[in-house]
């Protein structure tokens, strides 16, 4: 931004007013589920989780930031002002622990909003991807937490891997497991634009909450599949590579990619019984061209070599898109016809999408601190895990084109940086976080838009006149 934007201006001259305008688009969003949880719940309540995710917003020390005693320190009084952590944390704990909702309540709101999303798309006939992975959650010093289960640590292993130079470490015999959860999720987005957090479940193999991993992934699919049907093409990792996965999707009709293991056995239009990575091996590629790298931002080629196939375990016509990328080669597995060039290099583009959830997962554990929650009930730990998740998608609606002006005047007033690689990288939404944080966290907004803070006419009053300055000001 080389000149000063008019947004910027009024933000610098009226801080308290642009802080007011972000919690009244935090409202905004979130307005229909607070509707709903009103119906269910006392109205304290119903402010204390919009408190809750102000102060997650605003709390960003990552080893405590979803500790209940700190978020309720960080809570502020039904008059407006900072009261005691104690307060603020008995009010957490009640929100938390009440009978009268459940993180179902979450889910289907941000059901809701994907829909939104998967009917824009639809109106301006885009291709429409639905991004599947699963990861962990990791609590590898709790033992008595409700729904633990042994999952496999990646962090273990990635403090395991020899430094050249430096450090120098023998390979693990075994993975390391530590305890936690497990972690499924789905992200609808198109071939361009901003993902939306449709499916977010965790779950354990272990105790009384245990369940299996194919039924997790199988109850996720069938919610996509009831709420959007054919519309959807479902984009799957190495992981999902399986003759039971390719069963359970014919039996949803569901249009897939998946990248497959190379060692697997298919069968050739002949009938041959032939690996994966031996068929069309020696074949010239048929389509050739130069791509960027989103992470690295280098230019690089890619060439396609596609065919018919077939696997042993079910009769549903295949198709094989043999992609070659920095020497490298992967093998996407999808019951989409590719007959031609166009049709293949659709696959191949429709699986890079698939990082965005690799992003996801790693925004929400390192910078939203997922990993972090103390809570002995399952279902507790839900709740608040669903509020970080809410909380994630305002972020993301944030980067909308219609709120562009507004971003860039908040990370130029709070998280302004400089350098060449500062200015063009692109991954804003931590700094987004970082700069709400330091507004909110400086100039305190007012609740109010919403619910009342208190049964004080006068309060109220008050309240409303600051409103409407704030609401003339910022429009």
């Amino acid at each position: 931004m080389s000149e000063l934007s008019e947004t910027f201006k009024r933000l610098e001259q009226d801080p308290q007013g642009g802080s007011q305008h972000l919690l009244q688009l935090l409202e905004q969003f979130l307005q229909p589920f607070l509707l709903r949880l009103d119906d269910v719940l006392d109205k304290r309540l119903v402010r204390t989780l919009l408190q809750c995710l102000v102060a997650i917003i605003r709390l960003r020390n990552n080893p405590q930031a979803l500790w209940i005693s700190e978020l309720g320190s960080y809570l502020q009084g039904y008059d407006g002002y900072a009261c005691s952590a104690t307060a603020g944390t008995k009010r957490v704990g009640k929100l938390l622990r009440s009978v009268k909702w459940t993180v179902g309540l979450i889910d289907h709101y941000l059901l809701e909003k994907a829909d939104e999303e998967v009917r824009t798309l639809k109106e301006q006939c885009k291709r429409i991807l639905c991004i599947w992975d699963g990861s962990v959650l990791e609590k590898a010093e709790s033992e008595k937490l409700e729904g633990l289960c042994p999952v496999l640590s990646s962090k273990a292993k990635r403090r395991q891997r020899t430094k050249r130079g430096f450090v120098f470490n023998w390979p693990a015999a075994r993975p390391v497991r530590v305890m936690g959860m497990q972690w499924n999720a789905a992200l609808i987005v198109g071939m361009q634009g901003l993902p939306h957090l449709a499916v977010t479940k965790w779950w354990s193999t272990k105790g009384v909450f245990a369940t299996r991993l194919r039924d997790a992934e199988e109850e996720g699919l069938r919610i996509c599949v009831r709420k959007w049907g054919s519309l959807l093409v479902h984009v799957f990792d190495r992981g999902y590579a399986s003759g039971y996965w390719l069963r359970v999707l014919a039996k949803y009709r569901a249009r897939f990619i998946i990248r497959w293991v190379k060692h697997h056995v298919f069968l050739t239009l002949a009938g041959e019984e032939k690996k994966l990575w031996q068929i069309g091996q020696g074949k010239k590629y048929r389509a050739h061209k130069e791509i960027w790298d989103g992470r690295t931002g280098e230019k690089m080629a890619c060439d396609l070599w596609w065919t018919a196939l077939r696997h042993p375990q079910t009769h549903e016509p295949l198709f094989l898109v043999k992609a070659r990328v920095k020497k490298g080669i992967m093998y996407l597995i999808t019951n989409e016809p590719v007959h031609t060039e166009e049709q293949a290099w659709d696959v191949f583009f429709s699986y890079r999408r698939r990082w965005q959830i690799e992003v996801s997962f790693r925004y929400a554990k390192c910078e939203l601190a997922l990993e972090c929650p103390r809570l002995w009930s399952l279902e507790a730990r839900l709740k608040l895990l669903g509020m970080v998740m809410l909380v994630y998608a305002f972020l993301l609606s944030l980067l909308d084109p219609r709120h562009h002006e507004l971003v860039q005047a908040l990370l130029r007033f709070r998280c302004h940086r400089t350098g060449k690689r500062c200015l063009h990288v692109q991954a804003p939404l931590y700094r987004i976080r970082w700069a709400l944080s330091r507004l909110w966290n400086d100039d305190r907004p007012r609740f109010g838009c919403f619910l009342p803070p208190s049964d004080d006419p006068l309060t109220v009053c008050s309240l409303i006149r600051d409103l409407e300055r704030f609401q003339k000001n910022w429009g």
